[in-house]
């Protein structure tokens, strides 16, 4: 049976139903305070079917009792819950994060699995396999493994951008589950002979991964050129379109001058967007305090390229700091995946970094910056 699909016991009577919504709602107006934090809903059977935040946890909750049922979300949620549970965190930023962590792990049916901002934005996919592409997906899923370049703006001229680098570079753009037989990969049973059957090889776009057009080793080495334009490193894909471009404006076809024109530029903007997410997730390295209603609830923020590594007690001895430091040196000794890729299961949490210090710019006031060693290996 799926997790996410539950057999459902007999039906609560309806008594019972009003007797716990009093119960709950008796215990949030006697405990419950205008704080930031997290709260949980669980059912009779243990399972947690809801996950919410609040910078004002009372208010918050109080708002489910007077909603309307079976009308509103928040009345249907409420009825079938069985307990409530809550916890105080210093700030909102903590209650997002807190939020983000619990349903990235207890994958509550009445949330959404991922966060909502991830289906906004476009990302590009580095696919697995023999013969590796780029794809353009909207949203990180619920991909765990996948490596992920972004977030992007602008799904269609992503794409497009991507066509183009596909394109020069003689790279597939068939579907992912399309088989592939390098010219190097020997038959293990005879095979009739093939036909091209792959209409980008035969017009020069792509090098034939799927017909034994080409070894393995030189597709790869096409796909790495790619990675590392992307990266920044070199400009060879835009060379031969400039070469065109310069042909066809000597041979006064201007016409052709100016598509190849329009090429560099996508191939040129499609870079500096990535060089764009490499600053932003540089830029997001630091720790951040955040102060709570006591000084001890006071909680430090150790976060690098967008992601949270640790989270600590913010120092308030020469001892508790001494011993943060060390934390921070340990988190920046381990060697990452390359500036500008994010794994799948980390996409949500950047883009709630991001959005916050976008959000609140006087909370970088609280930051302090840390140095994130250069040259990462790139990710496979």
């Amino acid at each position: 049976m799926s997790p996410r699909r539950r057999r459902r016991g007999p039906l609560t009577p309806p008594k019972e139903v009003e007797m716990r919504i009093d119960n709950m709602l008796a215990l949030v107006k006697d405990t419950a305070r205008d704080l930031p934090g997290v709260y949980r809903m669980t059912s009779a059977d243990g399972e947690v079917i809801y996950v919410g935040k609040s910078k004002a946890l009372r208010t918050r909750l109080l708002s489910y009792f007077r909603a309307q049922f079976p009308k509103d979300k928040g009345a249907r949620i409420l009825r079938e819950a069985a307990t409530l549970e809550w916890e105080i965190l210093p700030n909102e930023f903590s209650a997002l994060h807190r939020e983000l962590r619990l349903i990235k792990l207890l994958r509550p049916r009445y949330n959404v699995a991922m966060k909502r901002d991830a289906r906004y934005h476009a990302f590009v996919r580095v696919s697995r396999g023999p013969a590796p592409r780029f794809h353009v997906v909207r949203g990180a899923g619920t991909d765990e493994t996948g490596t992920y370049y972004g977030p992007f703006r602008g799904a269609l001229q992503l794409e497009e951008a991507l066509r183009e680098l596909n394109d020069v570079l003689g790279l597939r753009d068939c579907k992912l589950d399309q088989p592939m037989h390098f010219a190097d990969q020997p038959d293990l049973l005879p095979l009739p002979s093939r036909t091209p059957g792959c209409i980008r090889h035969e017009i020069g776009k792509c090098l034939g991964p799927c017909v034994g057009a080409v070894r393995e080793d030189e597709y790869l080495a096409r796909f790495r050129a790619a990675k590392e334009f992307l990266e920044g490193a070199h400009d060879a894909p835009l060379a031969p379109l400039r070469a065109q471009m310069e042909a066809s404006s000597d041979a006064l076809d201007f016409e052709r001058a100016a598509v190849m024109r329009d090429k560099i530029k996508r191939l040129e903007s499609l870079r500096e967007q990535f060089a764009r997410i490499r600053f932003a997730l540089e830029s997001l390295s630091f720790t951040y305090d955040v102060k709570g209603e006591k000084p001890e609830d006071a909680r430090t923020y150790l976060i690098r390229r967008g992601r949270v590594r640790d989270e600590v007690p913010t120092p308030r001895t020469a001892a508790e700091r001494r011993a943060l430091d060390q934390r921070v040196a340990e988190v920046l000794s381990r060697t990452e995946r390359s500036n500008a890729t994010v794994p799948g299961h980390e996409v949500d949490e950047v883009l709630l970094v991001a959005a916050w210090f976008r959000k609140h710019p006087k909370e970088l006031k609280k930051t302090k910056a840390i140095e994130v060693p250069k040259g990462d290996v790139l990710s496979a």
